[in-house]
């Protein structure tokens, strides 16, 4: 296994930035704003663990269960995340959070959100 240390920078790679992507559903957008955005910097031969950079304008989608684990540290930007009793909280910039894979929860973006993640399914 080949070693070696990635640096996360917020903008993603430093010549391309980051590129669109589409793990948002359309009809969850909560504005006339689809936008989103992705670089990985790191993923795994299986992709079973992948590291990076994602952006996403304000969208909110019911989550039965959360696909994969992922440890999330919020760039800018805002989202709120209510659990299966209805517990929500809000995580800003600099906030650090995990979801365990499985997890039934709301997850509502309020704020274009930028973070870094890591994630293991």
């Amino acid at each position: 296994m080949e070693s070696k240390v990635y640096r996360m920078l917020p903008g993603g790679d430093p010549k391309t930035g980051l590129q669109p992507s589409n793990l948002t559903p359309p009809d969850t957008f909560t504005t006339g704003d689809h936008t989103e955005l992705n670089h990985t910097v790191f993923a795994t031969a299986d992709e079973s663990v992948l590291s990076g950079v994602w952006e996403c304008a304000p969208c909110r989608e019911e989550i039965d269960s959360y696909p994969v684990h992922e440890m999330m540290t919020v760039i800018s930007g805002s989202v709120t995340l209510t659990n299966a009793d209805g517990i929500s909280e809000t995580f800003t910039s600099g906030d650090v959070f995990f979801i365990p894979k499985g997890t039934k929860c709301i997850w509502h973006i309020t704020e274009t959100l930028r973070k870094f993640y890591m994630i293991a399914s």
